[in-house]
């Protein structure tokens, strides 16, 4: 039996017809493992069973891992007792087969050569199919959709196979779900039980949310001038501040801390939003830094905070009208170029579903389609995506102000498809609107009123897949647009002085 690997070897007897395979490579590596089962250690980071041309490579391959796992021998002898009633291995050899892999396996260290030269064939195949399936689907006269979504869609699928090894999907084993179960827990555990997703930044919220869960849409929600913009905008900046990188066993970059945002303004310009974040950083009102109305010492502490924030990763996209297919295609562009652990959209109502679906269904079916392409682009990239809405009018007929679900515009499908949804109140807001008449008892009570409310804000969480609903208290500095954590005078009546 031949396993020596030459540069030829993927397209066997020279026929360029022939899928790119090696027969060889795989049998090398399936050898070098059955002698030696410490080289799976070594290897499974980069092959798996899917990798293999030929279904009876798959399978020992398959069988031998699952033993290797769960701590058991896997050599000739043992797969021999598993394949002996095998009609495929018995078409190839049999038993005699396995013995073979054996006896010609080459040296240990070679498996990883082995084992590279596998992966990039299956890659090659993938690549010959998805191109087939492009190519199928652009020169189809029934194919309805638009040439930009079909740019769009291929994208996706060159994004998967690039970044998990396969565009192909299917059925995960409970044992796979379990272990990245365990990871969640873990990853709470190590931050002493307070969240396992991505921390915004504010204790309250976290405490409520667990933090903001991979693969997540996440909806937050507020009429005009509530302050979801700044909201949103203090969270992303607070996950790109902590971002710390490391480096896993086998290589690849994750992160540890924090994390890369990448941002979609479609009302805001970036240059509107660095303004907020840097007088949030900086303390001086952003309408003064956009006049100029500022001393000596402001402009150097804004030029301090300017320093000391200017290479945080948080990219801004600030193009407006795009459409869900092409913020879908500058997400996955901007993760293989730089990385991304989040996404914010400011905000939902102003995507697009398509030029197609634009033109022959209503807003609601667009919402719709929006709202499954964010979660669906959560999921893929896996990643937490938190998109912004605007509320109808309906809130401004009730006497309590206060958002509920029902007051999301096209709020069936963004209900239905989000994973939290929560809404920014300010009562002080609407208080400061319906001022008494100057010296009247009721303006007297409303002065009271004012400064129990001042620089309070409330999320009112009224979805969430993974835990409670409820009421988040933070602070609001209309200033300089900044939340922050509400520190209540009742959380210390019990602490001695």
């Amino acid at each position: 039996m031949m396993v020596s690997v030459t540069d030829t070897d993927f397209l066997p007897d020279g026929d360029p017809e022939t899928t790119p395979h090696s027969i060889q490579a795989e049998q090398a590596m399936l050898g070098a493992l059955l002698y030696d089962n410490e080289v799976y250690h070594r290897i499974s980071n980069i092959v798996n069973e899917t990798h293999f041309y030929n279904p009876v490579h798959r399978r020992i391959f398959e069988t031998a891992a699952r033993l290797i796992e769960s701590g058991k021998l896997a050599d000739a002898i043992v797969l021999k007792n598993r394949f002996s009633q095998d009609e495929t291995l018995i078409d190839i050899g049999g038993e005699q087969y396995l013995a073979e892999l054996l006896l010609a396996a080459p040296s240990g260290a070679t498996a990883v050569e082995y084992a590279k030269m596998v992966f990039d064939l299956a890659m090659r195949r993938e690549l010959i199919r998805l191109g087939g399936d492009i190519s199928s689907e652009a020169s189809n006269p029934e194919n309805e959709q638009d040439a930009m979504d079909q740019i769009s869609d291929a994208e996706s699928k060159l994004f998967n196979l690039a970044e998990v090894g396969s565009v192909q999907t299917g059925f995960e084993s409970f044992k796979t779900a379990m272990i990245k179960s365990i990871d969640m827990a873990s990853a709470a555990y190590a931050r002493d039980g307070s969240m396992s997703g991505i921390g915004t930044g504010l204790t309250d919220l976290d405490r409520q949310l667990g933090g903001m869960h991979s693969s997540d849409l996440i909806i937050l929600a507020g009429r005009p001038s509530m302050g979801k913009t700044s909201l949103a905008t203090n969270i992303a900046f607070h996950i790109a501040k902590k971002f710390r990188e490391e480096k896993t066993e086998t290589g690849v970059s994750k992160a540890a801390d924090g994390g890369r945002v990448g941002f979609f303004s479609l009302e805001m310009s970036s240059e509107q939003l660095a303004t907020r974040i840097l007088a949030e950083q900086s303390g001086i009102p952003s309408h003064k830094i956009r006049r100029g109305d500022i001393n000596a010492s402001e402009y150097e502490s804004i030029r301090e905070s300017a320093d000391d924030i200017s290479n945080i990763p948080l990219f801004i996209d600030d193009t407006g009208g795009i459409s869900i297919g092409q913020l879908s295609a500058r997400a996955r562009r901007l993760k293989r170029m730089h990385g991304l652990d989040m996404i914010v959209v400011d905000y939902l109502q102003l995507l697009t579903g398509g030029k197609a679906l634009k033109s022959s269904d209503g807003r609601v079916q667009e919402v719709s389609a929006i709202t499954q392409g964010l979660k669906a682009l959560a999921k893929e990239l896996d990643i937490p995506v938190l998109a912004l809405a605007q509320l109808s009018r309906a809130v401004e007929q009730r006497d309590d102000k206060r958002p509920q679900l029902s007051d999301l515009r096209e709020s069936g499908s963004i209900e239905q498809d989000a994973d939290v949804v929560m809404f920014v109140f300010r009562e002080e807001y609407y208080k400061a609107r319906a001022e008494p008449t100057e010296g009247t008892p009721e303006h007297v009570a409303w002065q009271e009123e004012m400064e129990r409310l001042h620089g309070k804000a409330e999320v009112v969480v009224g979805k969430q897949r993974h835990g409670p609903i409820g009421i988040v208290r933070l602070s609001f500095n209309a200033n300089i647009t900044k939340f922050g954590n509400l520190i209540e005078d009742d959380r210390y009546d019990n602490i001695p002085h």
